[in-house]
């Protein structure tokens, strides 16, 4: 059982940054693809990052490639998503998550899918103002 714990979150202007920080516990980190998720009021979580366990995978959602770069330390069991540019959509609830190594993703499944996805965080909230 691996538990998840998000930091990092807050309130920028619109152009700022922020790093959000997901600590793991309770299991083998570096066997576990990770992601990172974010969810906004009325709407359906999404994927935002992905990284296979030895980072030399990453796959991002289109609305912040080129702006957002997850990584991860396996020695500290920690994942990051730096956050650049940051707009007022990209308002939400940040979630980091963790899917096993071993079964791979569903045959077909993206990796920035959440149904693909066994642990997750509590979330961090970030607010973006314009």
């Amino acid at each position: 059982q691996v538990q998840l714990v998000e930091s990092g979150g807050g309130s920028v202007q619109a152009g700022g940054s922020l790093r959000l920080s997901c600590v793991a516990s309770g299991g083998a980190f570096s066997t576990n693809y990770m992601g990172w998720f974010r969810q906004a009021p009325g709407k359906e979580r999404e994927g935002v990052a992905s990284i296979h366990t030895s980072s030399d995978y990453t796959v991002y959602a289109d609305s912040v490639k080129g702006r957002f770069a997850i990584s991860r330390d396996n020695a500290e069991n920690t994942l990051y998503l730096q956050m650049n540019t940051l707009k007022p959509e990209d308002t939400a609830a940040y979630y980091c998550a963790a899917k096993p190594l071993f079964p791979g993703l569903r045959s077909g499944a993206s990796p920035l899918s959440p149904h693909e996805y066994t642990y997750w965080g509590q979330g961090t909230q970030v607010t973006v103002s314009s």
